[in-house]
């Protein structure tokens, strides 16, 4: 099969188009057959082994997984004997740990959901990670859920025009929350689109001296120290810290830290999102989205033989939307 496979950490130029053998998949696998996948900050992390700490998982020379990409729409080509919740033919989509880059890629069936059925498999494949991501940090880690107060809330969004913050306005908008996004002001329409309240542009105002108080913060850039995300905090609000910044080396572990360290000593909530797959959470984000209360940002579509290409525009062009990869027809 066809796939985009990395030998060495660098930049875009060592994600390469190979032949290589299809997956094998085990006991509680599928193998789905690639039909789109989409471009997340994860696949540039990856590619080119930053922060440097992480390499301990992923390897330290090299990629332990070399078939880059996270998320996959598809059909399922065929299924484990010991699974019975799908079967082949069946139009799905998930996170994987890596390999959704590929005309085939295996997947626990656990982590496997049926797609929404009102979106094509490219609109689908936006969603695992950077919708997941978005429902985690908001309902789960951050508590908003309109059967449980969450309605009215007030939901600060810093980075507010990326996958994962263009996901986020919807979910906390659906789930009854007063929404600000912070973002430029290119992207001030499209955020009051998606359901916005308030916008406003980091360049002319900082949002954590303007005095506001928000009931949660959703920080999806890590450019601001946490004791100053927590001046724009209601003094009972929840901080969500889903990026940190930093360094090189580090990345964001020093930042989340500090702030792990501080949290018991304040009123105050500071709680970190550790985005993880879940089916569960798919099925919900179907249902919001099939309702059409959550409604997928694609901005442009590249075949195969151009995911570095599309890397290097999402590294470097701030894409509004997501970008996606046509894997197979």
């Amino acid at each position: 099969m066809k796939a985009i496979v990395q030998r060495e950490y660098g930049s875009t130029e060592v994600l390469q188009l190979e032949q290589i053998d299809v997956p094998a998949i085990g006991a509680g696998d599928v193998l789905i057959r690639v039909r789109a996948a989409s471009i997340n900050q994860a696949d540039w992390f990856l590619t080119t082994g930053t922060p440097l700490i992480a390499r301990a998982a992923f390897g330290v020379r090299r990629p332990k997984l070399p078939v880059r990409g996270q998320d996959v729409a598809g059909i399922i080509e065929s299924v484990s004997p010991d699974v019975s919740s799908f079967r082949a033919g069946d139009r799905v989509y998930a996170e994987v740990p890596a390999g959704s880059f590929a005309e085939f890629v295996a997947a626990r069936a656990g982590d496997v959901a049926m797609m929404p059925r009102t979106i094509s498999f490219e609109q689908a494949s936006t969603v695992p990670l950077a919708a997941g991501t978005a429902l985690q940090g908001l309902r789960e880690v951050g508590c908003l859920d309109a059967r449980t107060g969450g309605c009215g809330a007030r939901v600060l969004i810093n980075g507010a025009s990326g996958g994962v913050g263009s996901f986020a306005i919807q979910i906390a908008n659906a789930l009854g929350a007063e929404v600000t996004a912070v973002c430029s002001a290119r992207n001030a329409e499209q955020a009051f689109a998606l359901g916005a309240a308030r916008v406003i542009d980091y360049a002319v105002e900082d949002f954590t001296r303007a005095g506001d108080k928000h009931d949660l913060i959703l920080d999806l850039v890590g450019n601001h120290p946490v004791r100053a995300l927590r001046r724009a905090l209601a003094r009972t609000g929840t901080l969500v810290l889903a990026s940190g910044g930093g360094g090189r080396i580090l990345g964001p572990m020093g930042r989340i830290i500090g702030a792990l360290v501080s949290a018991p000593f304040v009123s105050q909530q500071v709680r970190v999102l550790s985005a993880t797959p879940s089916a569960a959470r798919l099925d919900a984000l179907t249902e919001l989205i099939d309702s059409g209360a959550v409604s997928p940002q694609v901005e442009r579509v590249y075949p195969l033989e151009q995911t570095a290409q599309a890397l290097r525009d999402f590294v470097e062009q701030h894409a509004r939307g997501k970008l996606v990869i046509a894997v197979s027809p």
